[in-house]
């Protein structure tokens, strides 16, 4: 018959941590963390909340550079209409470089000008959403190149993850929203798109921009509760992936604060260090305040150089004894006074000149040492 104890199994304990040595990660992530994280470029925002921004700050422009927008596509169309017996002359002649040149320039800088309202608010809108987000931000690290993003193993693990999981089916969703948000603008346009055969060209091409741009708000709208949603998202995922276990923090502490241990020597040293400076001034003391046995105040009183007597040393227990023994060996008088004595170890710091609530128990004491000297 086998005996129980051949029958247990060793086993590690880590087993059953969920996130390896440290345990699961259930602390909020400390502030030194979030720090570090946001200058690697890690934090919480929605580029669908960007896109979305953008595309309304488009649609609203062209609502109101629509007609800015029409006289200089028909300036352009002019530029280049009478450019054209140039072109016929310089054809016969062999176009040349300079005036073909001349000519795209020309243009080009036309459709500059024409773009340039749209560029800026692009530029603006996506710069204020971002600071919105993450707030004013620069870092270079994102840019710099890492080892691991080559390694196709983990491009596969970031192919197949769940937050690619998740943008597919935003994507999804997105082109949905577009389909459906379209599909029905020019359901309730399709009367007006049967008048485009009978009415000017100015006016069909009216009639068009104004549907588009308010086929593209009515999406851009959706778009925008989408990017919100996702914003939301984006920010509790981040949530979770900053949160640290206990040993994390515990070793974050240790790193910034140092080890408590040897915090706690450190004090413990100054204590140390601190009440030896405070025994070598006992012997310069007038006397010495007793409790009797619990609490012992030295004080002295220099009538040329100080306004008030002041306290040299204080302590209660054992420090109290050495106190008084130190007075004993160095002739330093010794007198008993216990609601004195406490008051002085309660409201005055070693250093400190008493308060002149105690002048007068403190001058009557030292009268009698100095009449007994």
């Amino acid at each position: 018959m086998l005996e129980r104890r051949d029958l247990l199994l060793a086993y590690d304990l880590q087993w059953f941590a969920k996130e390896g040595p440290g345990g699961e990660k259930t602390e909020p992530a400390t502030s030194k963390k979030l720090k570090d994280a946001r200058e690697e470029g890690k934090v919480a925002r929605s580029q669908e909340l960007n896109s979305a921004a953008m595309l309304i700050a488009l649609f609203l422009s062209l609502r109101i550079f629509i007609s800015y927008l029409g006289e200089g596509f028909i300036g352009v169309f002019q530029l280049f209409y009478q450019k054209i017996p140039d072109i016929v002359a310089t054809e016969q002649d062999g176009m040349t470089v300079h005036a073909a040149s001349s000519i795209l320039t020309q243009g080009f800088l036309q459709v500059i000008r024409l773009a340039a309202p749209f560029l800026i608010a692009g530029v603006v809108v996506a710069v204020v959403i971002s600071i919105v987000q993450v707030g004013w931000t620069v870092s270079a690290k994102p840019l710099q190149p890492k080892p691991d993003k080559f390694n196709p193993i983990n491009g596969f693990k970031r192919i197949f993850s769940k937050d690619a999981l998740f943008n597919l089916l935003m994507s999804i969703l997105k082109l949905v929203v577009v389909f459906y948000v379209a599909y029905l603008c020019i359901k309730d346009q399709a009367n007006n798109l049967f008048l485009l055969y009978d009415i000017p060209l100015q006016q069909a091409i009216a009639l068009i921009g104004n549907i588009i741009i308010d086929t593209g708000l009515r999406i851009s709208l959706c778009y925008l509760v989408i990017g919100l949603a996702d914003y939301v998202y984006q920010r509790f995922r981040f949530n979770e992936d900053m949160k640290m276990t206990k040993q994390e923090v515990k070793d974050e502490y240790k790193n910034t604060e140092g080890d408590p241990l040897i915090k706690s020597q450190q004090r413990q040293r100054m204590r140390e260090a601190s009440q030896r400076r405070m025994m070598q001034d006992v012997p310069k003391a007038d006397v010495v305040i007793t409790n009797p046995t619990h609490i012992a105040v030295a004080i002295r009183y220099d009538a040329e150089q100080e306004s008030a007597p002041t306290v040299l040393a204080k302590g209660e227990d054992y420090l109290a004894v050495k106190i008084k023994e130190t007075a004993k060996e160095n002739n330093i008088a010794i007198m008993e006074n216990k609601p004195l004595a406490r008051a002085l170890y309660a409201t005055v710091d070693i250093g400190e000149q008493i308060p002149p609530e105690l002048y007068q128990a403190v001058a009557e004491i030292l009268a009698v040492v100095y009449s007994n000297r």
